[in-house]
């Protein structure tokens, strides 16, 4: 069960993860991908807690792609959490979100987030970054092995 997870995508607005899941899918990038739309759950999923207990923290996940306004556990929570861990820190975590305010840029950077965007409005380009981080983070960024 969901071993084989790349990209987990933790967003709380339906329409907005449909939007990302199938810009990436166009471009063949979602085959492994999961959605999530709580915190809580997101931190189960991620550190192999209760019903994702079955599997091993790290497995194949390459991608976090995370909202900041999240019920439950806020994306800064999360951020925190996957960073300071040993297991987690080295999964690039990208926010994905609406928010401009420059505490939680700051912030984000400070939690050691590998990037930051702010969702554009425009459903052409938001679909067109979507494509181009999922490209890149995907395709062409190298990271260590877990």
């Amino acid at each position: 069960m969901d071993h084989n997870v790349e990209i987990l995508l933790i967003e709380d607005n339906l329409e907005e993860a449909q939007l990302t899941i199938r810009s990436l899918k166009k471009n063949h990038l979602a085959n492994n991908l999961l959605h999530i739309s709580d915190g809580a759950e997101a931190l189960d999923f991620i550190f192999a807690q209760n019903k994702y207990s079955d599997r091993k923290i790290g497995d194949d996940l390459k991608l976090i792609l995370l909202d900041l306004k999240l019920p439950k556990v806020d994306g800064l929570e999360i951020l925190k959490a996957v960073k300071t861990d040993d297991r987690t820190k080295i999964i690039p975590v990208i926010i994905l979100t609406s928010s401009k305010e420059e505490q939680d840029i700051v912030t984000s950077y400070k939690l050691g987030v590998n990037s930051y965007i702010v969702k554009p409005v425009n459903f052409d380009s938001f679909s067109k970054a979507v494509v181009e981080l999922g490209m890149y983070w995907m395709l062409l960024n190298v990271s260590p092995k877990n």
